[in-house]
């Protein structure tokens, strides 16, 4: 966290604000230390779209298993990531943005992430430190509220790296008013500030149990699935306006190249609802799929440990984020 008051008025004023994050019970770290039982369990992350919840999940798990982008609603799938501690197994599950829907998508969306925070072990609520608190932070909190007494809730202010110290503070203390929080703790994905505070303050709330899933898994998600997303965090690399939503990608088939033991073949396709839609992602006698699907390929080369020659068509599907059938058929 970035501290920019200096001089002695600067430091007057964050005396004070210390004293009041001091006097509401908010530390500057929510950690806790736990007895020496294996705990293991799962904790989800919740917020407005764009909260910075992937870049978290990513950070702690140590790799990319979630796509990130500054495109809202990005994730439209739980995710699940496993941290791999000698003395806990925790599985952090990436949820889509909770927000108010305007199609069939959004309300399977929404569906998506209350479904996944009644099953976990301890949700965390995301609230980005450079973004006023607002009716969606406040929807998102009564809705929680109704599982608070069975499932501790940790309210977490995210992106401290784009503000000063005293920012955060103020952002603490705000969001201490939306509900009563089993622990406040201000992080950074980018940095690393407090990212493994997170982390103890979850294995905190877990319950003693073995391990879930194998040492070395980092994700149990299928690995076409992996690859679609990162097609399509690529596909949404400068495109703009209502495009990102439009955007679908599935893997059609994958297998290794006949007679190469270091070459596996994807065949993928990117579906849009408009023809307009498709030109811009073809771009100019297809440029801008070429610069997808170079993009793409570096990042699935680097999942799957081998080179790849990637296949892609683009396909119109009108309307599929309001059609229940295409939507099925697209994986929702």
């Amino acid at each position: 966290m970035t501290d920019t008051g200096s001089g002695s008025t600067g430091q007057q004023s964050g005396d004070d604000l210390e004293a009041k994050l001091r006097a509401a019970g908010i530390q500057d770290t929510g950690w806790r230390e736990t007895d020496a039982e294996h705990r293991s369990g799962f904790a989800c992350f919740v917020g407005r779209p764009n909260a910075g919840k992937s870049t978290l999940t990513n950070a702690l798990v140590g790799t990319k298993i979630a796509i990130t982008s500054n495109k809202p609603q990005t994730t439209r799938h739980a995710i699940r990531g496993i941290v791999h501690r000698d003395d806990a197994q925790l599985i952090i599950v990436d949820t889509p943005g909770l927000h108010r829907p305007r199609t069939l998508l959004g309300e399977r969306l929404n569906d998506v992430v209350k479904q996944t925070w009644s099953e976990v072990d301890v949700v965390g609520f995301c609230v980005p430190a450079d973004e006023k608190i607002g009716p969606g932070d406040r929807y998102i909190a009564a809705e929680l509220a109704k599982i608070a007494k069975n499932t501790p809730v940790v309210g977490l202010v995210t992106k401290t790296d784009l503000v000063t110290r005293d920012a955060v503070g103020e952002q603490l203390l705000a969001l201490q008013e939306v509900m009563d929080f089993a622990e406040l703790v201000p992080v950074s994905a980018v940095d690393g500030y407090q990212v493994q505070t997170v982390a103890d303050v979850f294995v905190g709330r877990l319950p003693e149990g073995p391990q879930l899933y194998p040492d070395g898994d980092l994700t149990d998600e299928p690995e076409q699935t992996l690859i679609a997303e990162l097609i399509r965090e690529a596909a949404l690399e400068g495109v703009r306006d209502e495009l990102p939503h439009s955007i679908a990608v599935t893997v059609e088939e994958m297998l290794p190249r006949e007679g190469r033991d270091d070459l596996i073949d994807i065949y993928a396709t990117v579906y849009v609802e408009r023809p307009s839609q498709k030109a811009i992602v073809l771009g100019h006698q297809g440029s801008r799929l070429k610069q997808v699907g170079a993009g793409a390929r570096k990042h699935i080369e680097a999942l799957l440990g081998s080179k790849v020659y990637l296949d892609l068509h683009i396909k119109v599907a009108k309307d599929w984020q309001r059609d229940p059938k295409q939507l099925g058929r697209l994986g929702f």
